[in-house]
C-alpha cells in the first residue's frame, strides 16, 4: 500500500454503504448491506452463490438502483446518477465474464475504457500502463480480443477499467474460469495495482486467496452482512474454515 493511500480523517473513505437493499422485480437481493472501504485498502465480500455479491457492485456504479440505504463513492451520495457519472467519480467495475468486446481489437476494447479522456498523451500514458501490466496485451494489440485465451480476456477487462483512471475498482470474480496458473497471475496484479494507491473491491469466489491478499473482508449470506472483519481473523475462523476454505474441522 502506497503511503498516498493512507486513509485521511480529513478525507470521506473510498466507499460507504449504509442500510443498502436491491430487489429484482420485488425480490430482495440485498437487505440492510452495510459495509466501508477505507481508500488504498483491498477489501473482499465473501458468499456463495447468490448471496447477492453482484448486486452489491452494481447497486455501487448504479446499473441497479439501490431500493434503500444509502451508497457513497469518495463521499457523494449516488443515488439516481447516470453510470457514467459514478465512474467520473472514480469508480470502475470489472464485471464477472469480462464483458469485453469481441469483434473489436485489443487497442479498441482499451480505448473505450479511456471514453471520458480527450487527452492524447493522457491516454498514451494509460494505454503504456495497461502494456507494463499485462505485457500480453501489448503482443495483441491489434489482435480481436474475442480470440483471446480466457485469462487474456480477464487482463484486458481490468486494463480497460484501468483506462478510466479509477480510485476505486469493483472486480466482480476475476478468476473465474481461469487456470491456477493464470489465476495467480491475475491475483499478483491485483496487487501491483492496489500498491499504486487504488482501491479495491474485490468480489471473488476463491475465499482462500482473497483473503490472502485483501485487508479485510465481509461475508454476505443470502444478501446479508453476517460476519465481517480483518482477513488474518476470519482465516481461522470455525466457519470461515468449514463453510469457505473446505476444511473439516470436526475431523
Amino acid at each position: 500500500m502506497s503511503s498516498d493511500a493512507l486513509p485521511n480523517a480529513a478525507s470521506p473513505p473510498a466507499l460507504e454503504l449504509s442500510g443498502v437493499r436491491v430487489a429484482y422485480g420485488g425480490i430482495a437481493a440485498c437487505k440492510d448491506i452495510s459495509l466501508t472501504v477505507e481508500r488504498g485498502e483491498i477489501v473482499t465480500l465473501i458468499g456463495a452463490n447468490g448471496a447477492g455479491k453482484t448486486s452489491v457492485l452494481k447497486s455501487i456504479v448504479q446499473l441497479v438502483p439501490h431500493a434503500g440505504g444509502t451508497v457513497r463513492v469518495f463521499g457523494t451520495d449516488v443515488k439516481g446518477l447516470p453510470t457514467h457519472r459514478v465512474v467520473a467519480l472514480g469508480a470502475a467495475l470489472v464485471p464477472e465474464g469480462r464483458a469485453i468486446f469481441g469483434n473489436l481489437s485489443v487497442r479498441e476494447n482499451l480505448l473505450l475504457g479511456a471514453f471520458r479522456n480527450r487527452d492524447a498523451s493522457s491516454i498514451a500514458k494509460h494505454l503504456a500502463r495497461s502494456v507494463e501490466l499485462f505485457p500480453r496485451l501489448g503482443e495483441r494489440m491489434d489482435q480481436n480480443a474475442g480470440t483471446l485465451s480466457g485469462g487474456e480476456q480477464q487482463m484486458l477487462a481490468i486494463a480497460r477499467a484501468l483506462m478510466a483512471n479509477p480510485k476505486l475498482i469493483l472486480l466482480d470474480e476475476p478468476s473465474l474460469g481461469l487456470a491456477p496458473k493464470l489465476v495467480a497471475q491475475i491475483f499478483e496484479s491485483i496487487v501491483e495495482i492496489a500498491s499504486s494507491g487504488i482501491t479495491i473491491l474485490l468480489v471473488e469466489q476463491n475465499t482462500r486467496l482473497a483473503l490472502e491478499i485483501a485487508q479485510r473482508a465481509y461475508v454476505l449470506v443470502t444478501g446479508e452482512v453476517v460476519l465481517s472483519g480483518a482477513c488474518a481473523d476470519l482465516k481461522t475462523d470455525p466457519r470461515i474454515r468449514e463453510a469457505y476454505l473446505g476444511e473439516n474441522i470436526q475431523a
